[in-house]
């Protein structure tokens, strides 16, 4: 199964773009990186509306979407894998995680998703969220293949 990483804002070199790396060059699985941006000044729920547009148009069609926000289920390591695998022994061809600007995902894009997931009450570095998404595809990944990389 193909995965689509799709997110708001450009990356620069640093630690969090090479934490990134690091892991999703470890992923076997066609992996991409998609990054939308707004150029324009908008604020507020103009630029959240902007980026809703932006992240729905770069979905896969028949994609699986998961979409990142503090309002989501709270899954663990294993559960998340499952859920990939599940998906994957569905025939699904193609999973897509958003990740959404500053302001949050817009109510619309929490609809699209078949999953919304939560990485925890704190507020990430969207950079840093990056890398910890691929970790987790990476982890998934040796977990789903019976690796013992998850209790390491």
């Amino acid at each position: 199964m193909e995965v689509h990483l799709i997110a708001v804002g450009r990356a620069r070199r640093g630690p969090e773009q090479a934490l990134f790396e690091h892991y999703a060059g470890r992923l076997r699985h066609p992996f991409k990186l998609i990054e939308v941006e707004e150029k324009r000044p908008l604020t507020g729920t103009e630029l959240q509306e902007r980026e809703a547009t932006l992240l729905l148009s770069a979905i896969p069609e028949g994609a699986v979407v998961i979409a990142l926000d503090e309002r989501g289920k709270h899954l663990d390591s294993p559960a998340f894998a499952r859920a990939l695998s599940d998906w994957r022994d569905q025939g699904i061809r193609s999973t897509t995680i958003l990740i959404g600007g500053a302001d949050g995902l817009t109510d619309a894009v929490r609809a699209r998703a078949n999953l919304v997931l939560c990485l925890g009450k704190m507020t990430w570095p969207h950079m840093l969220v990056r890398g910890l998404i691929a970790e987790q595809l990476y982890r998934a990944q040796q977990i789903n293949a019976g690796h013992p990389y998850h209790r390491q």
